[in-house]
């Protein structure tokens, strides 16, 4: 999946990435998708939830700080 802070496009390739970027590198502070989201890979991480989850939450998060970047729209 694909986010784009500041304008420039980046690939999280993976649970622990994806947790870091929720926890240290978030354009938003507060919300409650993004709490959800940190939850959700800090659970992956544990193995609690699938990866499938935590993609979920973390896509969520990413429409709520509206830097989510849908290629599937995109698509001719």
């Amino acid at each position: 999946m694909e986010i784009q802070p500041a304008g420039k496009p980046r690939n999280i390739a993976s649970v622990p990435e994806a947790a870091e970027v929720l926890l240290m590198n978030w354009p938003i502070h507060d919300g409650v998708k993004l709490k959800a989201a940190r939850q959700k890979c800090l659970e992956a991480l544990d193995g609690k939830v699938t990866i499938t989850e935590c993609r979920s939450a973390f896509i969520e998060a990413a429409k709520e700080a509206r830097i989510f970047v849908d290629y599937a729209s995109k698509r001719p």
